[in-house]
């Protein structure tokens, strides 16, 4: 088996200073470290010469290496991460975007990190009103972009991370996009519990995707309950063998959720004659003939619980509606998972096309076999870092960091075995 090497990011330890966290990665023994863009941990508008001259010496001194520069989802509005995004339509919004994974090369060459990594972006409403703009032309061109910072003969890769609901998903669209760009600087940056929540053959998919991946996410995932969100249309199909679809309304802004187990209407009213019809026929079209249940929109908890990390991590992930949508879902998925009452779903949500729910877990917490994956990719070409993401686990740290380390460790010993 060929080597791969354990590394941690940075972004699971933003309640630390930078240094602190570069220091705990190494005390606890990961070869590598990924280096996160953060407002307030390591913001690169606010990185002048000094300051990465201080992480340079830091850095020598450390036995961790750096593997990676992460140009931050999250850091334009925490709210609403990944946006804008390389394919937004909006110029000003996409070059912020272009200009930080810009910022991402600089800071790489200045601290002598190989790797830049970045995710494509999602389909919002403004492509869906907008249907005449191919989203991948644009993603592309702003790809181009940002392979214009790297300098002839500069050992720096760009990488596009493929994530479930997002305009890349899949490995096959990673793989697509890379040959379209066509640029020995711009390669694969496979997330394993990305891969396993978007690929039906895990197998298959990580070999072919192993000769042009040059990095790996590594963490857990547990099974979920797979729900969509959709506009109510005329060709609405549904397959609730695979998800269960929570339909809007735009006349009244409700929700029909499409469930064979919980059907339910929420809204600010009770459906009248013609909504009832509509409801209905939906219910008959997916083959549910169970009556829906009302629930009156504004006797839902709307305030925060303990469910927010999971259901602000769903919504995000859903594609092609309004922000003031989803938003307006969130006590609805409060409500399912049981925020003040006894839940109706008792698993995560998710939005991924294997029904596993996309929420980054310690290893060893969630059922992907990592074992295999890592077998898969090594004997197929892959080597270099597998770094542990783990942004939900930011106040338990230091539990996250030792314990994904004895794991992955133990996976790996046994896989060379």
């Amino acid at each position: 088996m060929g080597p791969i090497q354990l590394s941690y990011s940075t972004f699971g330890l933003t309640d630390l200073s930078f240094a602190d966290a570069l220091a705990a990665v190494d005390e606890a023994g990961y070869d590598g470290v990924e280096l996160s863009f953060h407002r307030r941990q390591f913001n690169p508008f606010e990185l002048d010469d000094d300051a990465l001259a201080q992480v340079r010496r830091q850095l020598q001194r450390l036995r961790v290496k750096p593997a990676c520069m992460a140009t931050a989802s999250h850091f334009f509005d925490p709210q609403r991460p990944h946006e804008p995004s390389l394919m937004s339509l909006d110029l000003a919004g996409r070059k912020r975007r272009i200009d930080l994974v810009r910022r991402g090369v600089r800071t790489a060459r200045a601290l002598g990190v190989p790797l830049v990594s970045f995710g494509s972006g999602f389909i919002r409403d403004e492509h869906v009103r907008h249907p005449g703009v191919d989203p991948g032309e644009v993603l592309a061109d702003s790809i181009q972009q940002c392979l214009a910072e790297i300098g002839q003969g500069e050992d720096i890769t760009l990488l596009v991370e493929p994530e479930p609901g997002m305009f890349i998903e899949t490995i096959d669209q990673g793989l697509a996009l890379v040959e379209a760009v066509g640029s020995p600087k711009f390669r694969l940056h496979v997330d394993l519990c990305h891969a396993w929540c978007s690929e039906h053959d895990i197998a298959g998919a990580l070999a072919r995707a192993a000769p042009l991946t040059r990095y790996l996410h590594v963490s857990d995932a547990p099974a979920g309950y797979n729900l969509k969100i959709a506009s109510d249309a005329a060709d609405l199909v549904f397959d609730l063998d695979f998800a269960s679809v929570l339909v809007y309304f735009p006349d009244d802004a409700g929700f029909l959720l499409v469930d064979r187990r919980h059907p339910l209407h929420v809204a600010d009213t009770p459906p009248d004659a013609a909504r009832r019809r509509r409801i209905d026929a939906l219910l008959a079209r997916a083959g549910v003939d169970q009556a829906p249940v009302h629930v009156d929109y504004g006797n839902l908890h709307a305030g925060s619980s303990a469910l927010d990390d999971e259901i602000f991590t769903y919504l995000i992930s859903v594609p092609g509606l309004a922000f003031d949508v989803l938003e307006r879902a969130l006590p609805i998925l409060a409500y399912l998972r049981g925020a003040t009452c006894l839940p109706l779903v008792e698993r995560r949500l998710a939005n991924t096309l294997t029904g596993l729910a996309h929420f980054h877990e310690i290893p060893g917490e969630g059922v992907l076999d990592f074992a295999s994956s890592f077998r898969t990719l090594a004997d197929n070409g892959f080597s270099g870092y597998a770094t542990v993401e783990l942004y939900h686990h930011v106040a338990s740290w230091r539990q996250a960091l030792y314990h994904s380390h004895r794991h992955l460790a133990a996976v790996l010993a046994g896989a060379r075995a």
